[in-house]
């Protein structure tokens, strides 16, 4: 029983652990029995009783019907102790298990004891006297046909000898060519020749397809030992053809030559009288392991005998959870459908009464899910809808919080929907919270309150059109330029309009697009001045040497002194109007700047030494890339302000501070000095060009500055602590 992708449980089926399960019982019982047929086949067809490997594979075959044994039993364990805890349908199962192995049992007796009576009579006729005997007679036979076969050929061979020393023949001449030819036939020889002491042939007289043969045994005779102890050398030599018997006869101790002989005896005559033998050796080893045979014969009908009646009760389990499976099937989709699965339908395809239930159960069941599925597909819908306004809001929000511009959504009532991180920014707080603020109290503090009530008044009477403003802000001391453009947002359950403002800071901008301008302005100033700067002050400097000694006024001497001191001022300012219209491009190169403020610190030492100058450096300082003579100018300028603002005060003190941020990747200068310090809107504007705090200043030094260190990728800012004096920050990168 087992449910489908649709909930279906099939009837007369089993879940997908209890199929997989039953599978792998099967197979494995299957396999083993297989392996088992094929190992007692492999024993009794090829291997001995007295076998190793025999050995091997009966006691494999003897844990193979152990391992079905405890398949069996482990079932037989199961369904008692399913007895036990009253599982439904455990007693019909036991029942039809014991059917079964009753049915088996008898038959598979019966089997067994005639079995074991064919077995005993079978192996008592294999091993009669009669057996032996007749194979010992006919290994006789064989055995005196080769002896007879080679005293023949020693037979012939002395014959032979005698008449070639009768006859006087030359050892290897015509005559004796002749006459070998003619025993050759008469003795009904396959080879007849002779050879030299030197063991080459002559007189040979054969057939071609023996040489073979000949080769062979040539090489099997030790010559050595046949010289030493002359004697008839035989043996029978199996060809492909027939088997020869081959005879070497030493003349003279071999110093006249050697005679051979060689005759056919047959084919396959030795191949047949080795299996006679072999056969006689397998016979006698078996008589010896006649009882061990029997009872491995007995085994072997044991096991069948067991395998089959483990068959019948395996089987006999199955059927039973087979026929048990329906009930527990309509049990299982009762539960289900009280834990509120609907979805549960059986599944059967017969046609006696368990149908007609199953028909009925599953009318019932779909009446139930139609019910519940049209409850559960409008809270799908509804669920839906809020995950994808969920998942366009992160979207949403998900913009906002990485543009650079600040975003802000207020409703219809004038408070704030949303605002990303960017306006919260701007404004100094928290973007969570802003949420429920109303504009005008966040807009009240910071910006001019007409511009809010326009803001708010413009959406109300207006509220298609679009509204764009710059407006000027004071958040935290600090004076921005924004720019605020909103957009009307209609509301979406009433007439009434909010907007959506989007606020982009504009201050560096400006300071940009103001910096341009002044050095537009400089560089014309400059260009306008200097020309008549030069021949003014050489006018003056040529009346007080022409007329200085005939006019005797004082008057005159003082009017052409302040002129010349005037020009040089002016030639001066000209000057800084020129660097600053034309500031040089910055060369950078790597380099150190640990002695270059260690240089200026002295200078300014010796230059002022009223003021104390401390230096300290806070760690290793590494190699930057910089414009030695644009940093030389940046800190001389820096140092001179400072220098400046101390001039009057009694025990002041400038202190440079190099250090190496590794964390942030940069190198940082501080300049603290113990003046006056500064306010927050000298703060703001300290860096604007013609902005300046001594008198007869031009306002273009710090502005070169933040110039130069703009150009090394690096930051420059001045801030006033609470115990007084005033910091310049210097920061550089380490690239």
């Amino acid at each position: 029983m087992t449910p489908n992708d649709q909930g279906t449980i099939i009837v007369n089926a089993i879940d997908a652990r209890e199929k997989k399960r039953r599978k792998r019982e099967l197979i494995i019982a299957a396999a083993i029995f297989l392996i088992i047929i094929a190992l007692t086949w492999i024993e009794l067809k090829y291997l001995g009783v007295d076998s190793y490997f025999f050995l091997a594979l009966f006691n494999l075959n003897f844990i193979l019907v152990l391992l079905i044994l405890f398949i069996v039993l482990r079932n037989g364990i199961k369904l008692i102790l399913e007895r036990r805890r009253k599982v439904l349908g455990s007693h019909l199962r036991t029942r039809l298990v014991l059917v079964f192995m009753c049915l088996s049992l008898i038959p598979t007796a019966l089997m067994f004891v005639i079995s074991t009576q064919f077995v005993q009579t079978s192996v008592d006729y294999w091993f009669k006297n009669q057996v032996e005997t007749s194979m010992e007679t006919a290994l006789d036979i064989g055995q005196s046909f080769y002896a007879d076969s080679l005293n023949d050929l020693q037979h012939f061979s002395k014959n032979i000898l005698g008449q070639i020393r009768k006859r006087q023949f030359a050892w290897g001449g015509k005559g004796m060519d002749s006459f070998l030819e003619e025993k050759r036939t008469e003795y009904n020889l396959t080879v007849v020749g002779v050879m030299t002491p030197k063991r080459t042939e002559q007189n040979w007289h054969g057939e071609k397809d023996i040489e073979k043969v000949w080769d062979e045994t040539k090489s099997r005779i030790n010559w050595g030992n046949l010289e030493k102890n002359p004697r008839f050398w035989s043996l029978i030599w199996p060809g492909a053809a027939s088997d020869y018997a081959v005879g070497v006869m030493p003349v003279d101790e071999g110093k006249t030559g050697y005679l051979v002989l060689v005759r056919s005896i047959g084919k396959d005559t030795m191949f047949k009288l080795d299996r006679i033998v072999r056969g006689l050796d397998e016979y006698k080893k078996l008589r010896t392991l006649k009882r061990p045979l029997k009872i491995t014969l007995y085994f072997i009908l044991g096991v069948v005998t067991l395998l089959i009646i483990l068959g019948a009760m395996w089987f006999g389990f199955r059927l039973a959870k087979e026929l048990v499976e329906p009930i527990l099937a309509l049990g299982k989709a009762t539960e289900r459908i009280s834990k509120g699965d609907l979805s549960v339908r059986l599944e059967d395809t017969s046609n006696d009464e368990l149908g007609v239930l199953v028909g009925s159960f599953n009318r019932m069941a779909e009446d139930l899910e139609q019910t519940r599925n049209s409850i559960t597909d409008a809270n799908t819908q509804l669920e839906k809808q809020n995950l994808e306004k969920e998942q366009r809001n992160r979207y949403i929000e998900a913009v906002l919080d990485n543009t650079a511009a600040g975003v802000v959504s207020v409703d219809s009532l004038g408070q704030i929907s949303t605002i990303n991180k960017a306006a919260a920014s701007m404004f100094g707080v928290s973007a969570q919270s802003l949420i429920g603020w109303n504009v005008r109290t966040l807009l009240r503090s910071r910006v001019e309150g007409e511009l809010v009530g326009e803001l708010v008044s413009h959406f109300q009477t207006t509220p298609e059109s679009p509204w764009k403003r710059e407006v000027a802000v004071n958040i935290g001391g600090r004076e921005l330029k924004l720019l605020l453009s909103a957009i009307g947002l209609p509301a979406h359950d009433s007439n009434q309009f909010g907007f959506v403002a989007v606020i982009e800071d504009i201050t560096e901008l400006e300071k940009m697009q103001r910096m341009a301008a002044w050095r537009e302005v400089a560089r014309r100033i400059a260009h306008e001045i200097k020309n008549p700067l030069t021949p003014i002050k050489l006018s003056a400097q040529r009346l007080q040497r022409k007329y200085g000694k005939q006019i005797d006024e004082p008057a005159f001497s003082q009017c052409t002194n302040l002129i010349v001191k005037e020009v040089e001022e002016l030639q001066n300012m000209v000057q800084e109007f020129s660097a600053f219209a034309k500031l040089p491009e910055v060369m950078l190169a790597p380099g150190k700047i640990d002695p270059l403020l260690q240089e200026l610190v002295t200078l300014f030492k010796n230059s002022h030494s009223k003021i104390s100058w401390n230096y300290q450096r806070i760690n290793d300082i590494p190699i930057i890339q910089m414009d030695s003579s644009a940093l030389k100018r940046v800190f001389m300028n820096i140092m001179s302000n400072a220098a400046e603002i101390l001039t009057s005060k009694e025990n002041g003190t400038v202190t440079v501070t190099l250090e190496y941020k590794q964390e942030l990747g940069l190198v940082r200068v501080d300049v603290e000095d113990n003046g006056p310090g500064l306010t927050q809107e000298e703060r703001s504007r300290l860096f604007e060009p013609y902005f300046s705090q001594k008198k007869g200043g031009t306002g273009l030094g710090l502005t070169i500055v933040k110039s130069i260190i703009s150009d090394h990728r690096g930051y420059v800012r001045a801030n006033s602590p609470e115990h007084g004096g005033t910091i310049v920050t210097v920061e550089l990168p380490v690239v």
